[in-house]
């Protein structure tokens, strides 16, 4: 019976792993043009995937306690698996208009990235921990470089593995160090080593390296060096990709270390974790302000969000999570839709990245001009928008533990970043229309009007999205 249960639980990596496997067959014994079938059959495995995830129910533990299937991991799960397969179908008009076709290597390597996400998700040991990480980042290094013929792309995979690769060793090191000072690296036997009276030096020291790791991959303040050059480099596909599923999955990662390992340090990582959404925060409304390029201000606001998801985590409570969930599920959507806008800013064939190509956007596509002004709004966390019930759970659970100064900051933060926003919706409704654009493919449009109203119309009924998360964040403590 165990067994039985192991295998159901186990279902949507396996599925993805051997969908993967299956697919590199497919492309490499098939004419070059089969790429675009490739890409929609891994959409199907990622569907799959997702039906599978939500099959499960109640607590599952495997491979000796390393490997977890709760509702927490269900849900996250879910949500990275919808972004990786809204973002692998928004790719579709992008590879073949710019790149002369589909190639089946881009929906296989997204497939073993998102097997890595489902990883680290569920890890529930140190070592399955580092396993999942480095194969959601093996697979996104060669996605970034994925255009081989230009330089730009090159040079965004080379800086995200060389400085991935730095991160990769300071988490190594952090959980050597841990596994010394507790004799285990199971969490819940870390949990129980951890004494919060006499807490180790040497084990504040693995702690610190272990979210420093973390913080890379979650692209926070003082770690986020390679966000701008990455998201700007690589082809904007890839672009949307890494800005929905493996935030949603470090982040996942990183909230469980913490809150299932560590739970007798919490005053230890809640410092850190105070510093790092502060820094991010900051950073990410003040940086953003002087981009003229849209893919490297989307870069700056996913690291000042990525602070406001930590905001959540900082209280250290079962209502903070829930306040961290709620916000990667709006994030997710205000990121794809934003994205799908991205990918149809296209003239004379090529695409267009500069912010003031949107001037009179209102006046030439005034249905995208409406969409993209509801998704900036709600990004600046505007009411009524989800964006703003976003913030709202994670001040409020910041301020119902204390931290007030770290919620006024975060909302002063919020006012500074609402500039950049409301610059492009400047832009777009009163300067004087440019040339206008090529007509939006039917996939990014449907993403994009699924994704403004979903935020749009968020206020109406928010408690499903609340209640799941609710649910959730009570399973990890």
């Amino acid at each position: 019976m165990t067994e039985q249960l192991n295998l159901v639980a186990m279902l949507p990596e396996l599925s993805l792993a051997i969908g993967a496997m299956a697919l590199l067959m497919v492309g490499a014994f098939s004419r070059p043009e089969r790429g675009e079938l490739v890409l929609w059959l891994a959409v199907g495995v990622l569907a799959l995937a997702g039906v599978f995830v939500a099959m499960g129910e109640g607590t599952v533990t495997l491979f000796s306690g390393s490997f977890i299937v709760d509702p927490y991991a269900r849900m996250l799960k879910l949500m990275a698996l919808v972004g990786a397969a809204v973002a692998l179908i928004m790719s579709i008009n992008f590879w073949r208009d710019t790149d002369g076709g589909v190639k089946f290597e881009y929906p296989v390597l997204a497939l073993l990235a998102t097997t890595g996400m489902l990883m680290m998700i569920s890890a529930y040991d140190l070592i399955a921990l580092y396993v999942g990480l480095e194969l959601q980042s093996l697979a996104l290094y060669v996605a970034a470089a994925f255009k081989r013929d230009s330089a730009r792309s090159s040079e965004a995979g080379l800086k995200y593995f060389v400085l991935g690769a730095l991160s990769s060793g300071m988490l190594l090191y952090g959980a050597s160090l841990i596994y010394g000072f507790t004799g285990s690296t199971e969490f819940s036997q870390i949990a129980s080593a951890v004494q919060p009276s006499g807490a180790n030096l040497g084990l504040i020291f693995g702690l610190v390296f272990l979210l420093a790791g973390f913080a890379f991959k979650i692209s926070a303040v003082p770690f986020h060096m390679w966000t701008p050059d990455v998201y700007e480099g690589a082809p904007t596909p890839v672009t949307a990709f890494f800005s929905a599923a493996p935030k949603i999955a470090a982040m996942a990662l990183f909230v469980r270390v913490v809150v299932s390992a560590f739970p007798a340090l919490t005053m230890e990582w809640q410092q850190i974790v105070i510093f790092l959404a502060i820094a991010s925060m900051a950073l990410g409304s003040f940086a953003a302000i002087g981009q003229h390029n849209i893919k490297r201000l989307m870069a700056y606001s996913s690291i000042g969000h990525m602070g406001y998801a930590l905001v959540g985590l900082a209280a250290g409570t079962a209502e903070g999570v829930q306040g961290v969930i709620v916000y990667l599920a709006i994030y997710l959507v205000m990121t794809l839709g934003t994205f799908a806008c991205i990918l149809a800013l296209r003239r004379d064939g090529k695409m267009v990245e500069e912010i003031s190509q949107l001037s009179g956007l209102s006046r030439t596509s005034p249905a995208m001009a409406l969409m993209l002004a509801v998704l900036l709004f709600s990004l600046a966390g505007i009411p009524p928008l989800a964006g703003f019930f976003a913030k709202f759970y994670v001040f409020l659970a910041a301020i119902e533990s204390g931290l007030y100064v770290l919620a006024v900051i975060g909302v002063l933060l919020s006012v500074v970043g609402a500039f950049y926003y409301l610059r492009i919706v400047k832009i777009m409704y009163f300067d004087e229309p440019v040339e206008r654009f090529e007509p939006m493919p039917g996939t990014l449009a449907a993403v994009l009007g699924a994704s403004g109203l979903l935020i749009l119309f968020f206020f109406v009924y928010p408690a499903p999205l609340v209640a799941a998360a609710g649910v959730a964040a009570k399973s990890l403590f």
